[in-house]
């Protein structure tokens, strides 16, 4: 017996699409052309990721849009629809009552919600049914392919991330990146990480790395690496707009200063230590690659720029400075800088000229 049309798209060409936004979509558009009054439809994944619990696709049938919205760790369980406001935005469509399928044999599978403009005739809730039935393959394929996407960015950064999907696994293969370079470090971490339980440590770290990482995406930047205490981030420079990237960089350490100043103002009011930190920027190539053992790699950046970026900031605490900028990124900026002189740094050749940025 030959399948309908639809259900044969679901088993033969569903999984090869580029994600389950479109997916619901595609699946949408033919259920309105084999004949359901659809008036928009939700598609609801699970995810794996520390922040983000669940996402849900919204699809409008007048125009074919479909926006996404996003289900928090926090905001309650990963599956389903997402809660009042996706049953709300559904309603708004249709006069219908909602049809809701859970795909698959998990009961915290994908979830496939329809509506229409008047209530469903049992013919239709039957090929409704059906749709989800044969959907089941193809949703998984795609939510596997999402999954490893999201814990891969998670832990590796959208940068490498993107490099292990794509296949980029033998040792050696790297990238050249022209970039504005931000190494930023706690200060005296080493006492209050023996002075204090592993939790209260943990938890300022996370707190620490919240300002600084959180600053650095909001203006653009991608972390790297997290090391110990420190982090590395770049600003691409995009064709030769070295200034941008720049003042990008700029913008987020002055996000991060602040981020970092509520923190300590909250941790004083607990009885805690303030947590001091020094950034460095350096405007330079980097190699970014794979490297390790044969069997095991990592994703490391190397080269001058990287070294003077890092040895820059150990002169933050000498310079009784938090921030330090090189001569790279003043001769890139019109951005106000005070200069501190000319500096040898550990192991670099060439002296460096060294700036800080006014204190506002």
């Amino acid at each position: 017996m030959q399948l309908p049309s639809t259900l044969a798209w679901l088993v033969d060409a569903a999984g090869a699409l580029p994600g389950a936004d479109r997916l619901l979509a595609e699946l949408g558009a033919r259920l309105v052309a084999d004949g359901v009054p659809l008036a928009g439809g939700t598609l609801t994944l699970a995810v794996p990721h520390p922040i983000i619990a669940h996402r849900t696709w919204l699809w409008r049938a007048d125009n074919g849009a479909v926006i996404e919205a996003l289900g928090f760790a926090a905001s309650g369980p990963a599956a389903g629809l997402p809660g009042a406001a996706g049953r709300s935005w559904l309603a708004g469509l249709g006069a219908g009552p909602v049809h809701e399928d859970v795909v698959g044999p998990e009961e915290d599978g994908p979830a496939l919600a329809w509506i229409a403009s008047r209530p469903f005739t049992p013919e239709e809730t039957v090929q409704l049914h059906e749709a989800a039935r044969f959907a089941a393959a193809p949703l998984a394929a795609l939510a596997a392919r999402a999954a490893l996407s999201a814990v891969l960015e998670a832990y590796l950064g959208r940068r490498s991330a993107a490099r292990v999907l794509a296949g980029s696994l033998r040792r050696g293969a790297g990238e050249t990146i022209h970039a504005a370079l931000l190494f930023a470090d706690l200060r005296g971490f080493t006492p209050l990480s023996e002075a204090g339980p592993a939790t209260a440590v943990i938890a300022a770290l996370d707190a620490w790395f919240d300002r600084i990482a959180g600053a650095v995406h909001a203006f653009g930047g991608e972390v790297l690496k997290f090391i110990g205490d420190g982090m590395l981030a770049i600003f691409p420079v995009i064709g030769d707009d070295s200034a941008s990237a720049c003042e990008a960089a700029l913008r987020a350490v002055a996000a991060a200063r602040a981020g970092m100043a509520h923190l300590d103002a909250a941790r004083q009011q607990q009885g805690l230590a303030p947590l001091p930190f020094g950034v460095a920027l350096h405007l330079g190539d980097i190699l970014w690659g794979n490297i390790g053992a044969a069997d095991r790699l990592d994703f490391t950046a190397i080269g001058p720029a990287v070294n003077l970026v890092s040895r820059l900031e150990g002169l933050c605490r000498p310079l009784q400075q938090t921030v330090l900028v090189s001569g790279a990124v003043a001769a890139a900026t019109k951005a106000p800088l005070t200069p501190l002189g000319v500096h040898a740094l550990r192991g670099i050749a060439t002296p460096c000229a060294v700036f800080t940025v006014p204190e506002s």
